[in-house]
């Protein structure tokens, strides 16, 4: 009896482990609770990570969690003065001018550990793998390339361009946190116009052909679109070559005669070139459509 006893005693001990084990909901509970007390990267987080990624290995949850916290501690930042009024498209945390009244800004400029950073960035590919219709995390990695690169996003267009490959080619039921239901693909361009105007706004020459390029990229699959067109019209707006931003103006608006973002660029265009007839023509349309749209 004494050594049933003593069978059943182990038996019950070797399961207690196994019948504890925490779930993935439960892992996923515990974490928000302490992330939203300590933060992504605060005290225990990692801990509560690898008790999760132990008992769960497979979770793409847990991987998203882990790409949070190595992306949050990989980040340190300092205070640069910069001779320029923007730096990536960001306004100085701090403007100054000296008693010569010469502009002194200070920026904030992010460094980064790169083995924390290689881990993130892992961390993410592994949870992408294995749900690849969750569109927000792959956006997770674009956004943490665009920090990482700086001034010039050359990861990050590649990781947009495969996922705008992936869009039309796979035509998958794209998921997004803030979205209800599946992302429409009204919904998917305007990510990627998003991305467009973040690219254009770093300001580099480097960043400004990112932009172009992705422009390029989703015309030939959604062939005319006006937001990528007037995006090149626009592009060769700013580099002054007249001939092709007008090329891009004219043809949004054969197809969309009001869209305004095309005129604006028209009426730009004919100011830099001093081209007063060309101007009055877009400045009457642009006058039509306000009337148009007052009326309605």
């Amino acid at each position: 009896m004494k050594r049933i006893i003593a069978i059943f005693m182990a038996f019950g001990l070797a399961l207690a482990p196994v019948m504890a084990q925490d779930s993935k909901e439960d892992f996923l509970r515990k974490y928000n609770n302490l992330v939203e007390r300590v933060g992504p990267d605060g005290i225990g987080v990692e801990t509560l990570l690898n008790k999760w990624e132990a008992a769960w290995p497979e979770d793409p949850l847990q991987m998203v969690a882990r790409f949070s916290f190595c992306f949050t501690r990989c980040r340190t930042s300092h205070v640069e003065q910069m001779a320029k009024d923007r730096y990536l498209g960001n306004p100085p945390i701090l403007p100054l001018t000296d008693s010569l009244g010469n502009k002194k800004n200070y920026f904030e400029v992010y460094d980064f550990d790169e083995d924390l950073f290689a881990q993130a960035n892992s961390s993410i590919g592994k949870a992408i793998a294995a749900r690849q219709n969750r569109l927000d995390w792959r956006f997770y990695k674009v956004n943490a390339l665009i920090s990482y690169e700086k001034e010039s996003p050359e990861m990050a267009l590649q990781e947009l361009k495969g996922i705008v490959d992936f869009n039309y080619t796979r035509k998958p039921d794209w998921e997004h946190e803030q979205i209800a239901g599946t992302v429409s693909q009204d919904q998917f361009e305007a990510f990627m116009q998003d991305y467009c105007v973040a690219f254009f706004r770093i300001g580099t020459d480097q960043s400004k052909e990112a932009f172009k390029a992705l422009s390029e990229h989703i015309l030939k699959y959604s062939k005319d679109n006006p937001l990528f067109v007037n995006n090149l019209g626009s592009y060769y707006l700013v580099k002054r070559d007249f001939k092709k931003a007008r090329k891009y103006i004219d043809q949004v608006l054969k197809k969309h005669p009001d869209d305004m973002t095309a005129i604006q660029n028209g009426i730009i265009m004919a100011r830099s070139q001093k081209d007063e007839k060309l101007e009055k023509k877009y400045r009457d349309m642009k006058a039509r459509y306000e009337k148009t749209d007052a009326v309605n």
